[in-house]
């Protein structure tokens, strides 16, 4: 499937699994942080909608106004973070170039520094401008791995 010329209703019969669709205020803000702070590829672009991916994963971004008629619509914040409780992780992120992209990037805010896990994984929290939470994170090396147990 083209994901730059693929229209909506083809699209939508392709979706198998779990889907993700952020409702954000300002599309373009958004594409920014996603595409220049966590390395995402977008598709389909415009001030309404974006499709992106990230490794395997599709996601999708509707602005605020097109969910007009949406009955999620009337909880949404007027101001402050979204998504509170939600991390959105992406495992093929590195998290020290996402860190380091998002200090220079306007609206981005660092929760966690780069850190090893227990869990096996070495990973960051990235607030976007709309306050969802991203988890950049690799799998830990044998030595990383080796250095928790101490």
């Amino acid at each position: 499937m083209d994901l730059d010329t693929v229209d909506a209703a083809d699209f939508g019969q392709s979706l198998r699994g779990v889907g993700l669709n952020l409702l954000v205020r300002d599309v373009g803000r958004s594409l920014d942080f996603l595409r220049n702070v966590l390395g995402m590829d977008v598709f389909q672009a415009s001030d309404d909608f974006a499709i992106l991916r990230s490794g395997a994963v599709l996601l999708q971004i509707h602005a605020d106004h097109t969910y007009h008629s949406n009955p999620l619509a009337g909880i949404l914040p007027e101001a402050g973070a979204r998504g509170a409780g939600v991390e959105l992780r992406l495992y093929e992120v590195d998290p020290e170039t996402a860190l380091e992209r998002a200090q220079d990037h306007e609206g981005a805010t660092v929760l966690q520094e780069a850190k090893n896990k227990p869990h096996g994984l070495r990973e960051a929290y990235i607030l976007d401008p709309d306050g969802y939470c991203w988890v950049p994170s690799r799998p830990l090396t044998p030595d990383e791995m080796k250095a928790l147990d101490q």
